[in-house]
């Protein structure tokens, strides 16, 4: 008695144990909202996609889903006929190729690339939205934590390096070795003073001047101008007076000789006020502010949550919604059944008429 098969896809080879794997996070990936499987399943799939379709449906999660491993998997067509069956089911609803960023260790961001698969056909706004989903939880997924170097346990050697309190020393009994002196602070007493007479008093120290007497590293960056170039000699007041304007340099992230430079590069022959022209140049190349060293990159998480579609037939990416059908617009207008194809005929037509032209090639023969 025949077998009847559940599904009126072709029968596909059996799927051996030692099928292909992608790399973890690449691979077939299977998308929500599918019906069971029936045996009206890629029904209105020509034989060719029917086929290619019903080996895909199978395969594991995570399997590999690139033009060449399905060629060698599927003796009956090659890797252009797959390619073309695959872009025929993602124009019919069933897949979608994309590209995910995800960020590694540090700000290493990687692009992992994915196919999604779905047994039940979905129209495009469908699509869109589980694709915004996805990208939504990858932008909410928090990113993988570096090995915690600081937290693992020390290695046996660790305690030997940093021993705990000695115990207390044991008592000698040899009276001939002197005792070690108890570690005490000693205060130190001028040489030259008597023990009966106080000490003369310290002299009193210059009081610490609003600049700590020039020794900034804006005050003495302005100081050098004048030595290292006459047009630019400043007096003391003249430096007091640009310091605030140079230390905001400074607290920029910028260094002592990027401010020389950017106020000693391009000088007139001749400058008439040199403390007028350092300020208009403090004011007007004031450099942007630079973030610290322990803030978070910009470019990290915004480019984390980023999913882009891939053409199924020539890889271009690009967003959802500017790639219906999984097509780019080069793509949709050459492929027959997609929105932008034309008035393309159904595939049932085209095997109606197929039927036609060899009935009338039968009755065309002679008798």
């Amino acid at each position: 008695m025949a077998t009847q098969h559940p599904s009126s896809a072709l029968h596909t080879p059996a799927l051996s144990a030692a099928y292909p794997m992608a790399k973890p996070g690449y691979g077939k990936r299977s998308a929500p909202d599918q019906q069971a499987r029936t045996r009206h399943d890629f029904a209105l799939l020509p034989t060719r996609e029917r086929y290619v379709a019903g080996f895909v449906d199978h395969l594991p999660e995570g399997a590999a889903m690139s033009v060449k491993t399905l060629a060698k998997q599927l003796p009956l067509y090659g890797q252009q006929a797959i390619s073309t069956a695959l872009t025929a089911l993602s124009v019919a609803g069933h897949l979608r190729r994309v590209r995910c960023a995800v960020v590694g260790a540090g700000d290493e961001t990687r692009w992992v690339f994915r196919t999604f698969w779905s047994r039940t056909a979905h129209d495009n706004e469908w699509w869109n939205t589980y694709l915004a989903t996805e990208k939504a939880t990858l932008a909410a997924a928090p990113a993988p934590e570096a090995p915690a170097l600081d937290t693992a346990p020390p290695p046996p050697w660790a305690p030997a390096e940093q021993p705990s309190p000695p115990p207390p020393r044991p008592e000698t009994p040899r009276t001939e070795q002197t005792p070690e002196p108890t570690p005490v602070p000693h205060q130190r007493t001028p040489a030259q003073a008597p023990d009966t007479e106080p000490a003369p008093p310290a002299p009193a120290t210059a009081p610490a001047t609003p600049h700590a007497a020039g020794t900034s590293p804006a005050y003495l960056a302005l100081a050098r101008l004048g030595r290292d170039d006459h047009r630019l000699t400043l007096s003391a007041d003249d430096c007091a007076t640009l310091e605030p304007q140079a230390e905001e340099w400074l607290d920029r992230g910028v260094s002592v000789d990027y401010l020389t430079s950017a106020l000693t590069a391009g000088l007139p022959a001749k400058v008439d006020s040199p403390v007028g022209l350092l300020r208009r140049r403090l004011n007007d190349k004031m450099p942007p502010r630079l973030p610290t060293a322990g803030s978070p990159s910009p470019v990290a998480p915004a480019s984390a949550g980023r999913l882009l579609v891939e053409c199924t037939d020539c890889g271009r990416p690009g967003p959802p919604q500017a790639l219906p059908d999984g097509l780019c617009r080069p793509c949709r207008e050459t492929h027959p059944g997609s929105a932008d194809g034309g008035n393309a005929p159904h595939p049932a037509e085209i095997a109606d008429v197929k039927a036609r032209m060899n009935n009338l090639r039968d009755l065309l023969k002679p008798v």
